[in-house]
């Protein structure tokens, strides 16, 4: 996970480009878009098939700090977590040699304070990723944004590339590569306009 998930982080930086909706919230939080996110990572078999993998369940919030930085707080369900259009591959991601779903029910990241400007022209996003009660030090790539208030009109998108054995998820090694890519994709849900007296 060196440039990871993410998985994870990617939700955090779209806050930067959100100052609009950031100003309506009264507590300097934004909530993740549960409906227009995707978070979702990439694993390849040694015989070069690929397995599509998705989070359908994770919440976080994107914190305004004093100091106009912010930070990203988020987790990612491994109950719920699936390969695409295969049941049984789902089950093993699931399973104690992948995620350990019954112990460990999710994947946490919480961001280092960053500028906004991250979100607007793209970069690194650093921070600490939990997976199975391990907490390693992770890097993310913001990838430069598409249009002006990213996280609301456009997705923040966020790639990196991290390591299973790290993890302690070395299972299934001469059938899955070691290497698994996330893909994660970031809305914001706008705050409300605040009533005028």
């Amino acid at each position: 996970m060196r440039n990871l998930i993410g998985t994870l982080l990617l939700c955090g930086a779209m806050l930067g480009a959100t100052n609009g909706a950031r100003a309506g919230t009264a507590s300097g939080e934004l909530r993740f878009d549960m409906e227009r996110s995707n978070f979702g990572f990439e694993l390849s078999t040694r015989w070069g098939q690929k397995l599509v993998g998705r989070f359908p369940r994770f919440d976080g919030k994107v914190v305004a700090l004093a100091d106009g930085r912010q930070q990203v707080q988020l987790r990612m369900y491994t109950r719920d977590v699936e390969i695409v259009g295969h049941p049984r591959y789902s089950e093993w991601a699931r399973g104690d040699r992948f995620f350990g779903a019954q112990t460990w029910p999710a994947v946490v990241f919480v961001s280092r304070p960053y500028d906004p400007e991250t979100i607007k022209r793209g970069g690194p996003l650093a921070g600490e990723l939990n997976i199975r009660g391990i907490a390693r030090p992770e890097t993310l790539i913001v990838q430069p944004a598409a249009c002006e208030r990213a996280g609301l009109d456009c997705d923040v998108v966020v790639i990196g590339a991290v390591r299973r054995s790290d993890y302690d998820m070395g299972a299934f090694g001469l059938a899955v590569n070691d290497r698994v890519v996330f893909v994660l994709r970031s809305r914001l849900r706008e705050a409300p306009a605040e009533s005028v007296p």
